[in-house]
């Protein structure tokens, strides 16, 4: 079965056949971050426009890539939730339309599930279950991943999502938009030993997560620093680093230790983050845990996810056609395969 998976969410615009017997067959990425930057962060009403721009086009260029026509699509997946309302309905728009178009089916995928599912196109893959840590500008969670459909929370972050904490930080900073790449760039030249920044819950007991705390610190640091220099700047941003690589790993060595599973997967646009990978493979190595991550390509948002995703939920595509989206939709309540 050949599956066109577009997404639009945010920020955006992923498109991508999946083939359940030949695996990945192509996938496009467009990012919006050129266009945001002159306002400094996501303006929804021009990323919905740019959606509409974008998704045709770019799955001509999938198509053409796999040797593909439309007519050979079986089924179109599409991220209906959660996101940007705006954003959702250009996604939902162009899927239902294509499936009507076609007479072929449509299946509504969850943004986060499709991160979560991510890691399954790498190789090796993991098994289930897995506790999973889906890390991004606007989810961090921890998840007992017992198949797909069988999710249960463990923790989440109750303030700031890591990705925005880095991003709020850059721009305390001066580093622009997006700021978390920029840091964490900038990190590695610094020091982590200059500045001693709080690790917010770290030892609260429980797998939640806060990160407000930790910009504050940043805040309060730039203006004790002000006027700040380059060196400053750099070793603020690998304090910073630091303390997010030490909560996190800290947290999922606990869920790990709390569900007796030994299958660490990490999912979502800071899972990219060179220090949180090195820090999370030196942890699993002394525990003789196994960690897995989506190839870097699909960190951030993206059609592959989405089409794989819509794969696995193949058996809930509908006929019907509709234009509607979900900007919140909870992860727990997707019916299990």
């Amino acid at each position: 079965m050949l599956v066109l998976g577009l997404e639009s969410s945010c920020d955006e615009t992923g498109v991508a056949l999946f083939d359940t017997e030949g695996g990945l067959l192509a996938h496009r990425i467009h990012s919006q971050i050129a266009m945001h930057t002159e306002y400094g962060g996501v303006v929804p009403e021009l990323a919905s426009r740019d959606h509409i721009r974008r998704v045709l086009p770019l799955t001509e260029e999938c198509l053409s890539e796999a040797g593909k026509q439309l007519a050979d699509v079986d089924a179109i997946a599409y991220t209906a939730g959660p996101g940007l309302a705006g954003a959702l309905l250009v996604g939902a728009s162009v899927a239902n339309a294509l499936g009507f178009a076609l007479q072929k089916p449509v299946i509504e995928v969850h943004h986060l599930e499709g991160h979560l599912l991510s890691p399954l196109l790498s190789e090796p893959k993991p098994e289930f279950p897995f506790v999973a840590l889906l890390v991004s500008g606007g989810h961090t969670q921890l998840m007992a991943v017992r198949g797909i459909g069988q999710y249960e929370l463990l923790g989440e972050t109750v303030d700031d999502a890591a990705g925005e904490a880095f991003d709020k930080s850059a721009k305390l900073l001066g580093l622009g938009y997006p700021g978390g790449p920029a840091l964490s760039k900038l990190a590695d030249s610094g020091d982590p030993t200059r500045f001693k920044l709080p690790r917010p819950m770290l030892n609260s007991g429980d797998l939640d997560f806060s990160f407000s705390g930790l910009k504050t610190a940043v805040l309060k640091l730039v203006n004790e620093q002000s006027p700040i220099d380059d060196t400053t700047r750099a070793d603020i941003c690998a304090a910073f680093q630091e303390a997010i690589v030490d909560v996190i790993t800290k947290k999922c060595l606990a869920a790990l230790k709390q569900t007796g599973m030994q299958r660490l997967v990490i999912a979502g646009g800071v899972g990219a983050n060179r220090q949180l990978r090195a820090g999370l493979d030196e942890a699993a190595r002394r525990r003789k845990l196994k960690v897995y991550y989506p190839p870097l390509a699909l960190c951030t948002d993206n059609g592959a996810m989405i089409a794989y995703a819509g794969a696995m939920r193949l058996q809930y595509a509908r006929d019907s056609y509709g234009y509607g989206a979900k900007p919140r939709w909870d992860l727990a309540s997707l019916p299990a395969v």
